[in-house]
């Protein structure tokens, strides 16, 4: 190993571990908090973290931004939609949450994860600001107020010409909902940190509906009509014009493979080809279209049609419907609720079909583990259920997820640890099985380890660094 390359992942260590120092407990609010208590806890985060930014100049106002949001779709969205203007020539900053396997995925600028050494030096740089800030009696941030800190200074350093920011959750006291976003996007509303978010569908829509801002253009694809009023109600109450896309007279599927889906815009009279795999990625394509047409007044004017086509087929991201190896074939998704386990379970009949499926499975305590897992085990032949590892979370109980595959007549057994869940999948499968991992982002990110090295990720700045395989051919 060269001193450069153990400079680089010296840097990167030394950055990630500071963030990781900063995780003081539980993100959730404790338990027996109301409703009242929980958005206060919010409303308190998120005034604190605007002042430590009105301390350090409000870098988030140095560029223009989009704000997405939505319980799925909202990381694929905001991928399209930073892959589109990437590719119309604007140095695009896009922030995504959570991350898959390293830090620097939350900060990616046209394409390419953040170099190590500028990450290390933006964080050295934001600590020496939270000092000063302090001295002077302001509070400590915590994890997540440094994360959006960072992640708006760093983007005004890198001096982009557009940011892409996708919300951590709900969005009217998310973190981030500092920005005044050009156009704001809700892909859609389902049931999801039902404790801090819910119970009902309509509250999640409020707090998806309050990144909405003041006479600023919105954009959905949401379409039940209880959670669409909520959103039409927050876009009436800030004179923000809201454009609803609607799936059969907005845009429609045409086909789907393993290589994506060919996307009819109807009001266009296009046909895009999707580069992400999955059914689901149809709307979410519709709705970043819709967002980038919105950003009309950016310098370089309208973006062409072509210019669309070449981002829509060029994004991609890891952990969706992703296949990491051919033989036999290994799919990635984050599917970690039943909305997304639904929209995963359709995305793979674009896939080839194989002769058994072998569904690696766990997720963390706080979601619904048992409905998931009772859909899982209609498309599964054999499961296996795992401890993903997350710093201060605790998983599902794996005894609890055993018994409910095999209530509904699905051999399951138990393996604590990922890579060995994995590699036990993959010694049972022959070559023309399926081994799909699913559930939580962490099981996907410490399974992803397998075939892409973090450290390789953090050298080449990419979630897809050019390795050699270790077992199976890899997917192209």
């Amino acid at each position: 190993m060269t001193e450069s390359v153990e400079q680089a992942l010296a840097q990167y260590r030394w950055a990630a571990e500071y963030l990781l120092g900063l995780i003081q407990g539980p993100p959730s609010p404790p338990p027996g908090a109301t409703t009242e208590e929980i958005r206060a806890r919010a409303k308190a985060r998120l005034e604190r973290l605007a002042g430590f930014l009105d301390f350090i100049g409000r870098p988030q106002d140095a560029y223009p931004s989009v704000h997405v949001t939505g319980t799925s779709g909202k990381g694929s969205t905001a991928t399209f939609i930073a892959s589109i203007l990437t590719q119309a020539g604007y140095r695009t900053g896009l922030h995504l949450s959570p991350y898959l396997q390293v830090e620097t995925e939350k900060l990616q600028i046209s394409g390419r994860l953040l170099p190590a050494d500028r990450f290390a030096r933006y964080v050295a740089e934001l600590d020496g600001l939270v000092g000063s800030w302090t001295a002077r009696g302001g509070q400590r941030l915590t994890y997540g107020e440094f994360w959006v800190a960072l992640t708006f200074l760093a983007f005004a350093r890198e001096r982009v010409d557009v940011a892409v920011v996708e919300v951590g959750a709900g969005g009217r006291f998310d973190l981030t909902n500092v920005l005044q976003p050009e156009v704001a996007v809700i892909t859609s509303v389902g049931l999801d940190h039902v404790r801090t978010l819910g119970p009902t569908l309509l509250d999640i829509a409020w707090h998806k509906a309050g990144i909405i801002k003041d006479g600023r253009p919105a954009v959905t694809t949401v379409t039940d009509p209880g959670p669409l009023a909520v959103i039409r109600q927050e876009a009436e109450l800030q004179a923000a014009p809201l454009d609803v896309l609607y799936p059969g007279q907005d845009y429609a599927e045409l086909e789907c493979d393993e290589q994506g889906s060919r996307m009819l815009d109807l009001r266009r009279g296009r046909v895009y080809r999707i580069g992400l795999p999955g059914r689901f990625q149809v709307a979410n394509a519709a709705v970043a279209i819709a967002a980038v047409e919105k950003l009309g007044h950016l310098p370089r004017g309208e973006v062409s049609a072509e210019t669309i086509a070449a981002g829509l087929e060029q994004a991609r991201i890891p952990g969706r419907v992703e296949v990491v190896q051919v033989t036999p074939q290994v799919v990635l998704d984050g599917a970690h609720n039943p909305d997304k386990v639904g929209a995963l379970l359709e995305s793979l009949r674009c896939l080839r079909h194989p002769r058994r499926r072998i569904v690696v499975y766990g997720v963390l305590e706080g979601h619904d583990a048992t409905a998931m897992a009772q859909q899982l085990s209609a498309a599964a032949d054999q499961v296996v259920v795992t401890a993903p590892a997350a710093v201060q979370r605790e998983h599902a109980p794996l005894e609890l997820l055993v018994e409910t595959f095999q209530a509904q007549g699905c051999p399951a057994v138990a393996i604590p640890e990922p890579l060995e869940a994995v590699d036990w999948a993959l010694e049972q499968a022959e070559p023309d099985d399926q081994v799909l991992v699913t559930g939580s982002l962490y099981l996907v990110g410490q399974a992803r380890e397998r075939w892409y090295p973090a450290s390789e990720i953090v050298l080449q700045c990419s979630c897809w660094p050019l390795i050699t395989t270790r077992q199976g051919e890899r997917a192209s």
